[in-house]
Formats: structure tokens, sequence, C-alpha cells
């Protein structure tokens, strides 16, 4: 089955033995951050953010991203992804600094339209940090509005979500909007249905997550109305502990009550699991066919950051 993936982190998408075969290349010891199978090795939350980072500190030249960018297109297309839209942070590329995040844009640029040609398209979505603080966010912002247009299309906010409050990141926001830059916020996967209203307060026409808005009947109604799309990761939700098991997830509850819903990894190499994977498990657990997965990726096709050609293109796949 062919398929959409709108919320997959570029960096937490790359392959532990790709992590570790650059580091062996740069001379650079990364054990403690794998377990006895060389998987990513974390306790919670906060030391998932830990490793996450350490991994994506062997990542320092446009040269890297190309290749991990390739790494992850041909596994996207491997699972059935035609499109996917990966988030990358102008702060893992340059430290923010425009001139710098330039090159690393070329170099991801050549790669995308390479990957294009062999029947994966894909576009970026600039991503500030969110627990780095609104000023530095300001800088990311700054990298996405000069870079906006071809490959990068949207502008988002990751990492921890206890940190402020999503609001306080508005100037950040206001800059990508002007610059006609698409705008997503993760919300509503640790922080409770109040971080999502504070994403929609942004102007975000999509969320990051979203799924504890079923605790509030009456956002669940505002973004069914409001058809706004939540980019929906299941196995990430569970492999952290948001929610016990895929029968308690919200997924086709939301569904059910109008809310436009999609389906994606996360940072598939962390929790284990695919875009198959995925698809399985929702076939399995709440009994998803082909009606459902069209319909998910309708929803995606509409609400992708990509020009109406791509869009149509995009449709005519689930028709």
């Amino acid at each position: 089955m062919k398929k959409l993936e709108l919320h997959l982190h570029l960096e937490g998408a790359a392959p532990p033995s790709f992590i570790r075969g650059l580091a062996q290349e740069k001379r650079v010891d990364l054990s403690g951050i794998f377990d006895e199978r060389g998987s990513y090795a974390y306790d919670g939350f906060e030391d998932f953010l830990r490793v996450y980072e350490a991994a994506t500190s062997i990542l320092t030249t446009p040269q890297d991203y190309a290749r991990l960018l390739a790494e992850v297109l041909e596994r996207c297309a491997e699972e059935g992804v035609i499109y996917a839209e990966l988030f990358v942070s102008p702060e893992f590329c340059g430290g923010a600094d425009l001139g710098a995040w330039r090159d690393y844009l070329a170099a991801m640029v050549e790669v995308a339209d390479r990957m294009r040609a062999q029947g994966i398209d894909s576009r970026g979505i600039v991503t500030c940090i969110r627990h780095f603080g609104a000023e530095r966010a300001r800088k990311t912002a700054i990298c996405a509005a000069e870079t906006a247009g071809g490959w990068i299309t949207g502008f988002g906010m990751g990492g921890a979500e206890g940190v402020g409050k999503a609001t306080d990141y508005d100037w950040s926001f206001d800059c990508a909007k002007e610059a006609g830059l698409g705008l997503t916020c993760h919300a509503g996967e640790w922080g409770g249905p109040e971080s999502v209203r504070q994403a929609l307060d942004l102007g975000c026409t999509r969320i990051g997550h979203g799924v504890r808005a079923i605790e509030d009947g009456q956002l669940v109604r505002d973004l069914a109305e409001q058809q706004i799309l939540l980019e929906v990761c299941p196995g990430s939700n569970i492999a952290l502990g948001v929610y016990p098991a895929w029968d308690r997830h919200p997924i086709a509850r939301l569904a059910d009550a109008g809310v436009r819903v999609s389906v994606s990894t996360d940072d598939p190499p962390f929790f284990h699991t695919t875009m198959r994977h995925e698809y399985n498990r929702l076939a399995d657990v709440f009994g998803w066919g082909d009606e459902e997965f069209a319909q998910i990726n309708r929803w995606a096709a509409d609400a992708a950051f990509c020009d109406e050609a791509t869009r149509d293109r995009l449709r005519k796949e689930f028709q």
C-alpha cells in the first residue's frame, strides 16, 4: 500500500548502524547510547532526548546530512512511502547560522531531487527546539524564512513540551508564516489539551501528535470543525509510555469523532517501528482496512505542506 508520512524527524530516523558507522569513520566513541543488540538505549523521555542529541552530535557536515537523507528516504521507499515530510533543525546544521544552514540545505536538496526521480518525494520542515528557548528559536525561524520555497515548505517546533508555553514562540511562528511556510507544532503528547490550544493560537494547521486532545470533548469538536490534522505516531506514543498499549490509543476514537489524522513513525529506529508495522497494528487492533487507510492518506494529502500540483498528484493515488 502506498503511504504518505508527515511526521518524521530526519536525525531521529537515522538507523543505529548508520550512526555507528559514521562514528567509526570519525573515531568517536558513542558506545554509551547503544544496547547489547546495537539498538538505541534510553530510559524515559528525558533520557530519549539525551540519546537523541548524542546520536545527532556525530552529524557535523553537509555531506553527513546528505548521506543521512539518502539513507532515510531509501528506507521510506521500502515501506511504500511515496511522499515524506521531514523535520530538520538548523540548530544541528551549523548552529542555526544562516550561511552554514544554506550549505547543509543545498546538500540535502541535491539528494531530495535525486530521490524524487526514483519515486520518493519529500519536503523539509524547519524545526526549532523548544527546550533551547525562544531566543534561539528566532534564529531558526530566520533560517526558515530566508530559505523558504522549493524543498523547505514548513516550520514547526519539537523538543520538551514541558518548557514554557508554545505561545512564547509566537515571534518565530509569525516570521515563518510571513514567509509562506506551513505551520505545525508538537503538542498534546506530554502536554495536555491546553498545549494543543496554544499550538492553535500560533496559527498551526497541523498538530504534531495531538492525541491528548481526546481528554477535552470541546477541543475534539473544534479540531474536527476546523479540519486541523493530527500527525499521529501511535508506535512512538506507546514506546514512550504516553499510552500503555495499542488498544488504549485514541487514534480510532479521534477519527470516529471527525478529527483528521495521519499516521507516521516519528523516530522509527528509536521505537522499533516502520510504516508497515504501524499499518499492520492499526489493522489488527482497530480493524482498519483499505477504506480507512485511503482516508487517512487523503487527509494527509490535503494537509501536506506542498504545492498544489504535488497535492493533486498525491490525491489521485488515493481516490
